[in-house]
């Protein structure tokens, strides 16, 4: 029996559709359909109900879930306590993230965590290709904290539901396009206009959840898609060349929108805010995990202290 396998039955567990599963363990359904039956035979029971759309899983595979989730959390134990053991004293604190932040945010916001105190170590996990792949690091424990956007509307982060986290700030998401010579926006965004050209984020990125019913369900912009990228930078290039529409956080932009390499397509009145928010681990790996969460909560303090009138 292979940790993987238990790893792709929990993902399955939460999809309960093996293709989004399969996308969010970057392998191919098929390589996860043989994996999840490689399980049920060493199991010796059948797990999943295939016979359903969406799949769901069997009397055995509900009661299989947690001792699975609890083994794969008991192995991740066993080799991080090993590390911390028997590895050098210096203590690495590690994120899942998203791009943007990493860009636009996580910089500054460090620059005021350590100046409470003592400078930490820190690293970025490999991110997943779709948002739920990284939601799902900080439930396995494979990270120490998940700095995120976050939206009501996104099921993800309802699966962070019961994790500890702190708001951090909230982030303005706008719709953006090159200008023509007159500086008014190539591609306007206007309701039972003219299809615009679309730069769209993936079905699996925060934003494609998010921008539904955030937005698109009150405006139903005629939005022709003609690029797609999970990443809030590619689809800023993009549209400061010229090809399209596309929301993104303004921070994002600050550069461009001053210098006039963007404007706005819409009215602010279809811009969306998101929340800026840091996950914490239930499992606290290293001692410098603490002091970096109590540091980060009295940032959030400071901060509220100084928005007071």
């Amino acid at each position: 029996m292979e940790v993987r396998w238990l790893e792709d039955f929990l993902t399955l567990g939460h999809f309960l559709n093996f293709t989004a599963a399969a996308k969010d363990r970057n392998i191919t359904q098929s390589a996860l359909s043989r994996r999840i039956m490689q399980l049920e035979q060493w199991a010796g029971l059948t797990l999943v109900d295939r016979s359903t759309y969406p799949v769901r899983l069997t009397p055995a595979g509900e009661s299989f879930l947690p001792r699975a989730r609890k083994a794969v959390d008991t192995i991740s134990s066993l080799r991080e306590d090993t590390l911390r053991t028997h590895s050098a004293p210096e203590e690495v604190i590690s994120f899942a993230t998203m791009s943007t932040l990493v860009l636009t945010f996580f910089p500054l916001w460090m620059e005021k965590v350590e100046a409470l105190g003592e400078p930490f170590r820190t690293r970025f996990s490999e991110a997943y290709s779709s948002f739920s792949g990284n939601v799902s690091k900080l439930l396995r424990n494979e990270c120490d904290f998940l700095l995120t956007y976050a939206h009501e509307s996104v099921p993800a982060i309802r699966d962070l539901a019961e994790h500890p986290y702190l708001t951090l700030g909230s982030e303005r998401v706008i719709a953006i396009s090159a200008p023509d010579e007159a500086g008014q926006p190539i591609h306007p965004l206007t309701i039972g206009g003219a299809p615009v050209n679309y730069l769209s984020y993936r079905d699996s990125s925060f934003f494609a959840q998010a921008l539904p019913q955030a937005i698109f369900e009150r405006a139903p912009f005629q939005l022709n898609t003609v690029y797609e990228n999970a990443m809030s930078a590619a689809l800023k290039a993009m549209a400061v060349a010229g090809h399209g529409v596309a929301w993104i956080p303004e921070s994002l932009a600050v550069n461009e929108l001053k210098n006039k390499q963007l404007v706005r397509a819409a009215d602010s009145a279809y811009d969306m805010i998101v929340e800026i928010r840091l996950y914490r681990s239930f499992r606290l790996r290293c001692k410098s995990v603490g002091r970096f969460w109590s540091r980060a909560e009295e940032v959030g303090m400071l901060a509220d202290r100084v928005a007071l009138p």
